[in-house]
């Protein structure tokens, strides 16, 4: 692996095998398929796509891009390594789910991604349940997080390793006790890292985002992934 010189504040870029992508910029046997309005002739020449994921989020804001692909669970155990930073933690399971899918398809273009959030030095897990989800905005509320987004592309025979890191600091505006009871009642957000959906009511929590990348935080740093994938020879748009 090799660092890219001249990333900007906020976006990491590593990798072999692309030399044109810009800086500027979780175990089951699920198999979906997605078959969006582009012609088919635009695949066969760069292989198929797939998506080494279970998240609903990341395979929506997949779909935006208009390239067919594939989602598949990539099955890989999303435990801490004993002093890990969360940004190298989001990248090597970023990594290791593209990994997990390009062994067993090695000609196919694989994404993993992987997200890792952190306040005043927690982590912040799905939440999983109301109380926790609760809990986890009472910590959030007139704080600062930081979400570390890693995104990379491997496969066609090894040739091709990327990844990519998108850090998005939120700051959270002071939440009364009713705020939070309502908010959780409302959008449930328990599968959310931080306990929270920003693409939908979540953003009413905020005072302000600063991200080099808008769906970052969602789960997925299109403007990357779609440089990538153009140098790649998928036709974006």
């Amino acid at each position: 692996m090799r660092h890219f010189p001249g990333a900007p504040h906020g976006a990491r870029i590593i990798g072999i095998g692309l030399a044109q992508v810009k800086t500027g910029f979780g175990l089951n046997h699920c198999f979906l398929k997605a078959i969006l309005h582009r012609p088919e002739s635009c695949v066969g020449a760069v292989g198929a796509l797939i998506l080494a994921s279970t998240s609903v989020y990341r395979r929506e804001l997949l779909a935006r891009l208009r390239v067919p692909f594939e989602v598949l669970a990539p099955g890989v155990p999303e435990a801490q390594v004993a002093g890990e930073s969360p940004a190298d933690r989001a990248l090597r399971l970023a990594l290791e789910k593209a990994g997990a899918v390009a062994h067993a398809h090695p000609q196919a273009v694989v994404i993993g991604a992987d997200q890792v959030a952190t306040c005043a030095g927690q982590l912040l897990d799905k939440p999983g349940d109301a109380t926790r989800c609760r809990e986890q905005l009472a910590t959030l509320s007139g704080r600062t997080a930081l979400f570390y987004t890693a995104c990379a592309l491997r496969g066609r025979s090894g040739t091709l390793h990327l990844a990519h890191l998108d850090t998005t600091t939120v700051v959270f505006r002071k939440l009364s006790v009713g705020e939070i009871e309502r908010y959780v009642e409302r959008e449930r957000p328990f599968d959310c890292a931080g306990g929270f959906r920003a693409e939908a009511l979540g953003i009413s929590l905020f005072e302000s985002i600063e991200s080099r990348d808008p769906t970052a935080l969602i789960g997925l740093p299109l403007i990357w992934l779609a440089a990538a994938l153009r140098d790649a020879g998928f036709l974006l748009p």
